[in-house]
């Protein structure tokens, strides 16, 4: 129940109820008025302060302040509303690195105040990102890992933009008078893929091809891939680990029918893969699989850091073939605080801890410790699918053994629930699953998914799957799923 507060008037005594600085009887018809305060309790001040003159402390909620306030009265309120949160750990929807060791946390608070872009300034932080490129350009078999061309971004969603860009501007310069009399480039890539591609093709004017699922078929394939190519085609997106179920798209297959397709007609469509997840995943635990660098039609990889890269966000990597793959022209070279600065990205300033903890992780496991962690993350998932599989209520759609993430869907027998009602009920004991349908052709399948990342032991997955079964019998005993009785229906965040 929320705290109640009020003010008093001199005058009368009369005591006005409050919640967080509004009259009780007006929170419903003005929630975020801009003249809201935050009444101070009188014990949030600073040891040796009068107490009584917290009272007086009413910092406004939608505008600036007209004075200071003790820094441990500000922290304090601020940690008391951010405890409405969701616990991290207990979030199984997101891809984000929720624990880091207190080592890689220092570190990161001791570079907290450096900026990325300022390599004239914290040459030594420059150097380590140089370090990171090479390490991935070696993990992902790039013809020449020390000559590798890479950057670090804000996420994989800038990676994806810098390597869209790329793609386009190689196949501008290749079809400068088609371009020229107004023909548009398209994008060929799953109907799954992540949101920063629909935002690519939207921002820079890039038709996107999508191919479509089709019965249990979630991703793309490599006749379907190469059916949507022309002499227009600036690229292919093969994705290592969809958000969708955390299945890897057949990288290999793709660009098998892209050499079939070269051999016909002549076209030379490269691939890009984003590697989101899967770039920190396959090469420790399915190094047998040939879908980097090795396959020469790949010019270009991104992947996140701060998801399977086990960094706290927001950290991201692209990285191309060579420097032929990266049009020089989209380079940029800044004469900025004394420096000549060459320069690839869609922003400016930017932190530089989260590249330093990314060369504390490669420092610290190894390829060794990597496989370790990811095969760890993956036995776990794997648990988890058998475990819900068993419970006979639910159908797997994919099993955790390539990204350690699976979906699966309600039974065909069961009737009176639906996954939307097993992720509100796991809320309750704080599980964050997310609950949402297929795309385009698959709209009638919902799913639950659970992402497994490093830190979720055994041990709660065994909380999971008993809070799972817990809740089957009331399920079971519903007259219909929650929303044709009217509970509101609550789609996920999938990505």
């Amino acid at each position: 129940m929320a705290e109640l507060h009020g003010t008093g008037s001199q005058e009368t005594g009369l005591h006005t109820p409050q919640v967080r600085g509004v009259p009780v009887h007006a929170t419903k018809k003005n929630h975020r008025d801009p003249h809201r305060t935050i009444p101070v309790n009188p014990l949030l001040v600073a040891a040796g302060v009068d107490p009584s003159g917290a009272m007086m402390v009413n910092p406004p909620m939608y505008r600036c302040g007209e004075g200071p306030i003790p820094p441990d009265t500000a922290y304090r309120l601020i940690h008391d509303e951010l405890l409405l949160d969701g616990n991290a750990r207990l979030n199984l929807a997101t891809f984000v690195t929720t624990w880091m060791e207190p080592q890689a946390a220092l570190l990161m608070a001791e570079c907290a105040e450096k900026n990325m872009i300022d390599k004239d300034e914290y040459p030594q932080t420059a150097e380590l990102e140089r370090r990171c490129v090479a390490i991935l350009a070696d993990l992902w078999h790039a013809p020449d890992p020390h000559t590798a061309v890479g950057c670090s971004t804000t996420g994989s969603s800038e990676a994806c933009m810098l390597a869209g860009l790329a793609l386009k501007r190689r196949w501008m310069n290749k079809n400068k008078e088609r371009y020229k009399a107004g023909a548009r480039p398209n994008l060929v890539m799953g109907i799954e893929v992540q949101v920063c591609w629909e935002k690519f093709c939207e921002f820079w004017e890039v038709e996107p091809r999508y191919v479509p699922m089709e019965g249990e078929r979630f991703s793309i394939n490599g006749p379907e891939a190469a059916a949507l190519c022309d002499e227009d085609t600036i690229g292919v997106v093969a994705i290592m680990g969809s958000t969708m179920d955390g299945s890897y798209e057949p990288v290999w297959e793709i660009c098998d029918a892209l050499n079939e397709l070269q051999e016909r007609t002549g076209l030379d469509i490269p691939v890009h893969v984003d590697a989101a997840s899967g770039g920190f995943v396959a090469p420790f635990i399915d190094p047998e699989l040939v879908w980097d660098f090795r396959q020469p039609r790949v010019a270009s990889i991104n992947s996140s850091g701060h998801k399977y890269g086990l960094v706290y966000p927001g950290v991201g990597w692209a990285l191309w073939r060579d420097a032929e793959a990266l049009p020089e022209e989209l380079i940029f070279r800044v004469n900025y605080l004394g420096g000549d600065m060459p320069t690839f990205a869609l922003n400016f300033s930017r932190p530089g801890a989260q590249v330093v903890a990314q060369y504390y992780t490669f420092l610290r496991l190894g390829r060794e410790g990597f496989r370790l962690v990811q095969q760890s993350a993956r036995d776990v998932a794997k648990y988890i699918a058998e475990g819900v599989e068993a419970l006979g209520d639910f159908r797997l759609l994919t099993r955790g053994d390539q990204l350690p993430v699976f979906a699966f869907t309600t039974a065909d027998h069961v009737e009176n629930f639906d996954v939307f009602d097993v992720s509100r009920r796991l809320r309750e004991r704080g599980w964050q699953l997310p609950a949402y349908t297929f795309p385009k052709n698959r709209e009638d399948l919902a799913v639950l998914r659970v992402v497994v990342r490093n830190g979720f032991s055994h041990d709660l997955a065994d909380l999971l799957i008993a809070d799972i079964a817990r809740l089957l019998p009331e399920l079971n005993n519903q007259p219909a799923p929650g929303h044709k009785l009217g509970v509101e229906l609550k789609e996920g965040f999938r990505h």
